[in-house]
């Protein structure tokens, strides 16, 4: 495969599962160095050895992206590290807070925009002056098509995540004279223990019923392969998108094209 992350350094948050695992694997396979965050230590360490095992190089950090400090020290240790940011996946997300917008408690309205909007900017705040630093480059956050469309029931999350496509362009505007370019993925369903989790909420008698259920949602008719996501979010943060910044692009499987 071409290497077309040589010599770069690419920082990927939710690294440990998913989508953040399999864009570790494709860009460590081109030739990035990664720092990999996430908070599951175990996981994290098994991910280094299977990117060093196929003759790459990566660093875990056991990190907590809802605490700004732990943000800060995970791009530090990239610099610290290897001396450069290059590139960076902010990744790590999920919906923790269900029901009504009537019921949701205060709580886990704010848990949820903590975990998927706040700390893409604390992401943000620490990668672009890294990039800045390095001569440029590309960041990339998993906004979902609930950044662009509504789940029932997750009024919480569909706001963090309407709210990273926002923060995403502007960033984008604010770093754009400087050589750092920011993008947000739009992602539908990904065939992962999260998604797999999350369908029991679809409508079936069984687990595989539901399953199915929300993959029907997809007019290609199938949820994506984790592989399929990283190879475009490796594209996005390559220099073969360099005229690519503040947008919203969509892997989805045609999904908001028919919302």
């Amino acid at each position: 495969m071409y290497a077309r992350f040589a010599g770069k350094v690419i920082l990927i948050t939710g690294a440990t599962s998913g989508m953040g695992w399999a864009t570790a694997e494709r860009v460590a396979g081109e030739g990035a160095k990664l720092v990999l965050v996430a908070r599951g230590r175990e996981v994290g360490e098994a991910l280094v050895a299977d990117i060093r095992a196929a003759g790459g190089e990566a660093v875990f950090v056991r990190a907590d992206v809802t605490e700004e400090a732990e943000v800060a020290e995970a791009v530090g240790l990239a610099l610290s590290r290897y001396g450069r940011l290059d590139g960076a996946f902010n990744n790590a997300g999920a919906p923790t807070a269900d029901g009504p917008v009537t019921e949701v408690d205060s709580k886990a309205w704010h848990a949820d925009l903590a975990l998927n909007l706040t700390s893409v900017f604390y992401a943000l705040k620490y990668e672009i002056p890294a990039l800045q630093a390095s001569g440029g480059g590309a960041i990339l956050n998993n906004a979902s098509v609930c950044g662009v469309a509504a789940y029932p029931n997750r009024a919480s999350y569909n706001a963090a995540k309407h709210g990273v496509i926002g923060l995403t362009q502007s960033a984008a505007l604010d770093a754009a004279a400087t050589g750092v370019r920011v993008n947000a993925l739009i992602t539908g369903g990904v065939d992962t223990p999260l998604s797999r989790a999350l369908a029991r909420g679809h409508p079936g008698p069984t687990p595989e019923e539901s399953w199915r259920s929300a993959e029907a949602m997809h007019p290609l008719g199938r949820m994506a392969r984790p592989d399929e996501v990283a190879a475009f979010a490796a594209f996005l943060l390559s220099d073969e998108t360099g005229f690519i910044t503040g947008a919203a692009l969509a892997i989805d499987g045609g999904m908001t094209a028919r919302l």
